[in-house]
This record gives structure tokens, sequence and C-alpha cells, in this order.
């Protein structure tokens, strides 16, 4: 069975990775004894800020939508449906959370209305790809182009205008004296989102690892035939994937907005590219949960970071600084990034069931 491989910048060689790797924390070993020895510098300013516990509570807000998207992408490709469309989703559970915590008064209905909505165009972008044989890429677009369009009109249907009033946020959850932890104490004084995406993110690693459906998962992707021949639906372990990336989405999304109280449909709305961003952290994360987190870290981290550097003043242009953790991601996928792609990832399978 050939390997098929996704390297950014053609650089695959083991010992180009290692010295990339070793520059990356040499130069930050640098900035960080410059930034101890001049504190007043832009060294110093940053060192401040990468230790800040504020820095971590925002990377990990930051990281919710993404992380938990990304856990979705993770299910539907390793069934061998890829799933472009994970945007899509989140647009449409981040307006559905708003509406329906709006209409009912709760923060948790309306949590879990988010998670239907993403569910029922899960399921819709299921049955074209897997009963009907659509092409996954343009489905998956057409999923992306349907919530851009459909969640703000309905908002100006329904409050006059794309951006719907506020509603009740879940709150913090505070634990008393580790919060109070420097740097590490954002992760006892955050939002139950943040607690939900860790869940998430072990519970995923443990389903696709060590259980009989991850193991059905993963030979879906790679040899279906195999599958189908042991007995197992492909097409039903596949409508599974797909609706379990469905599910994660929605979480996403309704924590996205439930985080914030309000949904903003303005332009590319307030989901701004973070489905996108998902898929570009499960390839760098090589379709592991844990790493796939880990990669949501890194670029929700920068992001961070680039905002606290906005309002510290330090001699830059802020639109030199807000493409930072863009332009590092890039970096990063070029020098080191090369991802495996399952082998069936794309290809539909016509079992011997399907023709009776």
């Amino acid at each position: 069975m050939s390997e098929r491989t996704v390297s950014a910048g053609g650089i695959g060689d083991l010992s180009t990775r290692a010295i990339a790797a070793g520059a990356t924390v040499g130069v930050l070993a640098v900035v960080f004894v410059a930034g101890l020895l001049a504190p007043d510098s832009i060294a110093g300013t940053l060192v401040e800020i990468l230790t800040s516990q504020g820095t971590l509570a925002s990377a990990l807000r930051l990281s919710v939508p993404i992380a938990l998207a990304a856990l979705g992408g993770i299910f539907s490709e390793k069934s061998g449906v890829i799933n472009i469309g994970l945007e899509g989703l989140l647009i449409i559970s981040a307006f559905s959370a708003i509406y329906v915590a709006d209409v009912t008064g709760g923060v948790w209905l309306g949590f879990l209305g988010g998670v239907v909505a993403s569910l029922l165009l899960a399921a819709l972008f299921a049955v074209v790809v897997i009963e009907f044989r659509a092409d996954q890429i343009i489905a998956g677009l057409a999923v992306w182009l349907i919530a851009l369009g459909l969640a703000p009109f309905a908002s100006q249907v329904i409050y006059g205008r794309p951006n719907s009033p506020s509603v009740s946020t879940p709150g913090t959850i505070t634990v008393p004296v580790l919060s109070e932890i420097p740097f590490f104490g954002a992760l006892f004084d955050a939002s139950p989102t943040v607690y939900l995406m860790l869940v998430a993110v072990a519970v995923s690693w443990y389903v696709l690892n060590r259980t009989r459906f991850g193991r059905w998962v993963r030979a879906s992707g790679e040899n279906p035939k195999a599958l189908d021949t042991a007995g197992v639906s492909v097409s039903r372990v596949r409508y599974a994937a797909v609706l379990i990336s469905g599910l994660l989405s929605g979480m996403g999304g309704a924590a996205l907005s439930l985080d914030l109280g309000q949904f903003t449909g303005n332009g590319p709305t307030m989901v701004n590219g973070k489905g996108f961003i998902a898929i570009v952290a499960y390839l760098f994360g090589n379709y592991n949960p844990v790493g796939a987190f880990l990669s949501t870290m890194l670029f929700a981290g920068l992001d961070a970071m680039q905002t606290a550097l906005q309002l510290q003043n330090v001699g830059l242009p802020n639109q030199l600084i807000r493409v930072i953790p863009f332009v590092t991601v890039i970096v990063v996928l070029a020098l080191v990034g090369r991802t495996r792609i399952p082998e069936a990832a794309g290809e539909h399978y016509e079992s011997g069931d399907d023709n009776r």
C-alpha cells in the first residue's frame, strides 16, 4: 500500500526538520534571555506577554472552536470523507445557539440548539457525499456557502440586523487557590467550554485509538474493502464519523458565540476562518487529537500574543503584528510539516450490499 503524504514545502528530510526545530528553540531562548536582561525592550515585552496568565487564558478561549472543529475533521477524514465544510458548521451552530438561547432564556439549551443545527447540516452533507456520491470538496464548499449566507440572513429577518442581541454567557468555573497560580492558574479559572474542549480531546484520542469503532473509522479511511469484507458497513461508519464531525463542530460554534454572548454576522461572520484553521490544525497534528489540540494552542497563543502586543504599543505597525500568527504557522508547516493522508480519503466506496 502506497503512502500518501502532504509536505508543505517539500522539505521532508529528518535532519532539516530537526535543524529547523532546534533553530526555533534557540531563537526563543535568545529572546527570553534578552527579555530578562532588558525588560523595557521589545523582547522584555514579549516575555512579559508570553508568561502572563491572561495570555494562556486568552489562548484557551480562542482554541475552543478551532480545536473542537479540528477533532470533528479528524473523525470525518480518517473515515475517508473530506469535510472542508467545518467553517459552515461553526457558523450555523454559532447563530442557532444564540437564537435558541434568546428564545428559551437558557444558555445550555442554546448550546444544545447549536449542536442540533450543526448535526442536521452535517447529516445533509453526509447524504450528499455518501449516498449520492457527490464530490466531497464541492459539497463541503456548499455547506460553508449555505451557512455563510443563511445565518446572517436569518439574523437579519429575526432581529432586523446581521448581529444578534446579547444573551447570557456560561460564565466561568473558578477553583480557589489553584486559580491564583502564576500562568497556569488560567487552567483553573475558565469557561466550562474550555473544560469541555479538554475532555473532548481526551475522549477523541481514546475512541480513535482504543475502541473497536476507532479501528473501524481508521479502516474505512485506509482500506474500506477490508472493512467491508469483515462484515462492517463502510457507509454506516462514514455516516457516523461525519455526524461526529457535526457534533463536535456544533459544540465549537455554540461555544464561540455563547462565550461572547452574541452572534456577529458581518462579513465572514464571527467565525472568520476558524473552520479552515481547524483543517490546518489537524493536518499539522497528523490526524492525532492531541497533536491537533497542540497545533491549535500554538496558533491561539500567537493570536493572543499579537492582540496583547497591539495594546502595548511596541513601535511596530498593527498590520504587521496581526499577521504574526499566520506567518509563523506557514513557516512551521513549511519547515516541519509532513502529513500522511488516509489512503481512501475523498474516494467513494460501493460495497456489495449497495448493489442489492
